[in-house]
């Protein structure tokens, strides 16, 4: 069993990967600021500190761990200190870049790693790239990129990042909107299940220079997705189809998580990944995969909610507006 560090680790998806990495023997510990509330397996070593602090950061490489996990690394100046740090001091660095970075539109409907990375409408996809290229080019330094695609354990899935407004709203018997005419398949995995082969990726030599996604097989149509999330909780979803380029023009910052990203068929083959960390089933049964989702959806609806009037109206407006359409 290996020495692992997790820099992050109690996040969407890197809790269930520490959980997964201690239950599977490994000698684990996490790198974060310690400002979340998530509970830490036992046994796990949990290191305070900040990335922002180079100095303090540094000394994270002479501990030689075998595997480094890199769940906070977002832009190449953030990935400049970690080849910086972990270079010639690690056997195995494991960066977690995102799907997102797939070419779109994709020239196939079904994604494989063979899929060019060009992503022209999103900064933060962009960033990841250009994270992945640094990392190619670096040496001494024996990198593994995984690439997770839409995973979910504490978050709801919506489609330009709205949260809880979107259940709130269908509470409320308030329409919410969907871009296209909401058939699009979109591919959701629970964190649970990215964590098993993304642990088995672990000291394999044959993971090493070498990048994966990891998603569930399974897509659900958008329209499927937001139903699923009224069902959870209890009442029934009013959705709106508005073309994408509308919503654009309506806000053109939600370019990025549409045409960067959501608007695009999102079908997986991961044949690479479990050829290396070996064969893997994720939840299929929709209600499932936002069990955990919706469980801690209505704790926090027990709280204040948080003022998102702003873009309430906006919704109100675009569901107004598209809705008229064709009326006399």
């Amino acid at each position: 069993m290996a020495k692992v560090l997790f820099i992050g680790g109690t996040g969407q998806i890197s809790l269930p990967c520490v959980q997964r990495a201690v239950a599977a023997g490994h000698e684990v510990s996490v790198f974060n600021r310690g400002r979340r509330e998530a509970a830490l397996p036992k046994g796990v070593t949990s290191i305070v500190g900040d990335m922002a602090d180079e100095a303090g950061y540094r000394t994270l490489g002479d501990r030689h761990f075998v595997v480094v996990c890199q769940f906070m690394v977002f832009t190449p100046e953030q990935m400049a200190v970690d080849i910086a740090v972990f270079a010639g001091k690690t056997s195995q660095y494991i960066f977690i870049s995102s799907a997102s970075v797939y070419e779109k539109p994709a020239r196939h409907y079904v994604i494989t790693e063979q899929t060019p990375t060009v992503n022209p409408y999103w900064p933060y996809s962009q960033a990841k790239i250009a994270c992945e290229t640094m990392l190619r080019s670096a040496s001494g330094i024996n990198w593994t990129i995984v690439r997770p695609s839409h995973t979910v354990r504490t978050g709801l899935p919506t489609m330009v990042g709205e949260g809880d407004v979107i259940p709130r709203r269908m509470l409320a018997g308030k329409p919410v909107i969907v871009a296209g005419d909401g058939t699009t398949p979109w591919t959701l995995t629970r964190s649970e299940d990215f964590a098993v082969p993304f642990v088995n990726l672990f000291g394999k030599s044959s993971a090493l220079g070498e990048d994966f996604h990891i998603t569930s097989d399974r897509a659900y149509t958008w329209d499927a997705i937001y139903e699923a999330i009224a069902r959870g909780v209890g009442t029934s979803a009013r959705i709106v189809h508005v073309p994408t380029d509308t919503l654009v023009r309506y806000r053109p910052d939600w370019i990025g998580p549409l045409i960067g990203d959501k608007s695009w068929a999102a079908l997986f083959d991961n044949t690479k990944v479990k050829r290396v960390a070996g064969d893997f089933t994720c939840s299929e049964d929709l209600d499932e995969v936002l069990a955990e989702p919706i469980r801690l959806l209505k704790q926090r609806l027990e709280q204040p909610p948080a003022d998102t009037s702003e873009l309430d109206s906006l919704i109100d407006r675009i569901a107004a507006e598209q809705s008229a359409l064709g009326q006399r």
